[in-house]
């Protein structure tokens, strides 16, 4: 062997010994430094970790009837993910599954498919590596050939679980209220950290409206875990690990189902007669509130719909019937979220602002059929006059005059077109210390806060709306001038009062506020709670639905407590008394006497308030406010219908029918035995609640 050959071998014997070096040193790296990693990749492999959904809890009444509970049902799922995987997306697992659930293909690629602003439903609006329900009432048989058949499904479970359902107890749906579940999305799921959600459960869903969202936290509950084995084909052959699931807690309400019923029967019933008399009737509301803790017994809201629409998926014409004006927009509480002029109901305030600006409760004040507010006559219902009287007769037979009065003189020695530096603005201040214009604080997402205009408010409006006014000063409206001169005219004259002075705080501003009119907004819940406290002496209670959060054996985890020490109204005792007597008088002398005729006050005394509010381009809203009984105050009851013309005509007649339906009539009997609520917690169902 010579030098050359000998030295070639040296090198191929070094180039050997590095490559054996450099494998020792990486098996060793494999099995030794990242053993552990490696062995547990491994197990995944073999392992598929599924989330064990807990039940959630139930929604339940004041007297332990479920308002939502959860029935189990057969749920068939689709993972996208494993789907979007096989070399044809998953078409032949989508048409075998569709074939064995009596389906079509095209039908199940769209309830698989993600929810965009141009994609309609039915489609899937939750996380997309979450596996997505096609079908939520399988049959057993069905569900049997997709479980036996797990070659030819993979991808696709079917589970028992816990489906939400709405029993209505006593006719109650209180839908609004209830609120609904949607599938938790990408974004909550990437908070929920630690969290791997692979198999549809409770966990995916997630309060969207009303309870349902308010306590989504004391509900959902905490999921299990199971960690299964599978073979290479994916067939569960083992359990390696297990966790239980905690179910969730239900929630005790303070609403009673048969009130609730009675309610929303009594506002169905009001809004179908306005329509019988010529009135569009759009909308609703009816609200009990229990004057002495603000705890809310009935929340009716319509139109309204079926909340079990949401399970298993909805159509896009279901979904547009939701959320469409044309179908009066269901999902919104009328209670909560609706804001309407409140007419003369909103009296009780100006009532006690006059006062406390230095009328008289002993005083005699006119009541013509008109009043002059600056250059512009203010007139009362129908142009009548009433001639001099009272406070009280002025609340009985709801004279405008009285009050319009009391607003020009207000705003004159605030200083009039030319305000002072510190304006008292009386009415205005008083009506916030009603509580109007800001949010009650009800345990219930989405409230709406109202309305209380004022001068910055009038000035903030002018500026956002200038731009608009001053084209309309310039140019005119040529299009309404084309099949309505008179009214081109009109609005141009307005369009340049407001370019140039729209930020003013006119005379009739102060006027309007005075009755409820203009540019006031009220919901029927903050109305209510005016006049509770007009009812408990003053005390401005916060609303509440939740009473406890009771565990499924029963045990309390807490109460929910209304917070301590709610605002006082600024409003002496016998201001307060005064107002209590006038409204008493107005079921039996005043506005309200036709629609209480042959009422039963020996059974339950009601005072009260009607309201008829002008609307802009609309008919009248109709409301009527009360309390009851006049001399311990119990329940405050309130109702009101968009569009129902008249207030003695629409909604008292409503309110009437829901204080009969709590205290009975000589041929029908009480649903609140002497007018008492529990003051028990119930017990929950299944240890002898009423079903």
């Amino acid at each position: 062997m010579n030098t050359r050959t000998h030295f070639r071998l040296v090198v191929l014997y070094v180039l050997v010994a590095a490559l054996l070096l450099v494998l020792l040193g990486r098996m060793w790296t494999l099995q030794v430094l990242e053993g552990e990693h490696y062995q547990g990749i491994a197990a995944q492999n073999r392992t598929r970790d599924i989330v064990v959904p807990a039940v959630r809890g139930m929604i339940l009444d004041d007297r332990g009837k479920p308002l939502v509970r959860n029935r189990s049902a057969l749920v068939v799922s689709v993972n996208r993910t494993t789907l979007s995987r096989r070399e044809d997306g998953g078409e032949a697992v989508l048409k075998r599954l569709a074939g064995v659930l009596g389906t079509s293909y095209d039908e199940m690629s769209k309830r698989i498919r993600l929810c965009a602003p141009n994609v309609k439903r039915p489609c899937w609006p939750g996380s997309p590596y979450q596996p997505i329900p096609v079908e939520d009432h399988v049959d057993p048989k069905r569900a049997l050939q997709i479980m036996e058949r797990q070659e030819d499904f993979p991808g696709v479970t079917a589970q028992m679980q816990a489906v939400r359902e709405y029993p209505r107890p006593d006719g109650a749906g209180a839908a609004q209220v209830l609120g609904y579940l949607q599938p938790v999305t990408q974004e909550e799921l990437d908070k929920r950290k630690g969290l791997k959600v692979t198999g549809y459960s409770g966990v995916d869903l997630v309060g969207r409206a009303g309870l349902e969202s308010q306590y989504d936290a004391v509900l959902a509950g905490e999921p299990g875990f199971r960690r299964v084995l599978v073979d290479s084909q994916g067939r569960v052959t083992g359990t390696a690990a297990e966790q239980q699931a905690v179910a969730g807690n239900n929630l005790v309400t303070s609403i009673d189902a048969g009130v609730q019923g009675a309610a929303e029967k009594a506002i169905k019933h009001a809004i179908d007669n306005a329509r019988k008399g010529g009135h569009p009737a759009d909308a609703g509301a009816a609200v009990v509130m229990d004057v002495r803790t603000g705890r809310m017994v009935a929340m009716a809201s319509y139109p309204t719909y079926d909340p079990s629409i949401w399970t298993g998926g909805i159509s896009q014409e279901k979904y547009d019937a939701l959320l469409g004006k044309k179908n009066g927009e269901p999902l919104i509480s009328r209670v909560t979220q609706g804001q309407y002029a409140p007419g003369s109901t909103f009296k009780i305030s100006s009532v006690s602002a006059a006062v406390q600006e230095g009328a008289s409760l002993n005083g005699i004040y006119p009541c013509p059929g008109s009043y002059n507010v600056g250059n512009r006559a203010f007139s009362n219902a129908g142009g009548t006059g009433y001639g001099p009287m009272t406070l009280h007769t002025a609340l009985v037979k709801s004279c405008d005059t009285v009050f319009y009065r009391f607003a020009y003189q207000e705003w004159q020695r605030d200083g009039g077109m030319h305000p002072k530096k510190n304006v008292a603005d009386s009415m205005v201040d008083m009506a916030r210390e009603y509580g109007f214009g800001t949010r009650t604080g009800i345990d219930l997402p989405s409230e709406s806060s109202g309305r209380i205009p004022d001068r910055k408010w009038k000035k903030d409006y002018w500026e956002a709306t200038k731009a608009g006014n001053c084209k309309g000063a310039k140019e005119g409206y040529p299009e309404v001038a084309k099949t309505d001169p008179a009214r081109a005219a009109y609005l141009k004259a307005v369009a340049t009062e407001n370019c140039t002075e729209g930020y003013v705080w006119r005379p009739g501003d102060a006027a309007n506020l005075s009755v409820g009119q203009g540019n006031v907004l009220v919901t029927p819940l903050q109305l209510v709670r005016a006049y509770a406290a007009v009812a408990n002496g003053g005390k401005l209670v916060v609303p509440r639905l939740g009473v406890a959060v009771v565990r499924p054996d029963g045990t309390v985890v807490r109460r929910v407590e209304p917070p301590a020490n709610p605002p006082k109204l600024p409003v002496d005792a016998k201001v307060l008394k005064y107002i209590r007597s006038a409204l008493g008088d107005v079921t039996k002398d005043g506005t309200a006497a036709g629609a209480f005729g042959g009422f039963d006050f020996k059974r339950v005394d009601v005072g009260g308030k009607t309201g008829t509010a002008e609307v802009y381009g609309k008919q009248d809203s109709s409301w009527f406010a009360s309390f009851g009984p006049v001399k311990n105050p119990r329940f405050a009851v309130v109702a009101m219908v968009s569009q129902g013309g008249f207030g003695a005509s629409t909604s008292a007649p409503a309110v009437r029918e829901i204080w009969e339906a709590m205290y009975g009539t000589k041929d029908k009997k009480p649903l609140l035995q002497d007018g008492d609520l529990p003051s028990e917690l119930p017990k929950m169902p299944g240890q002898g609640a009423t079903p």
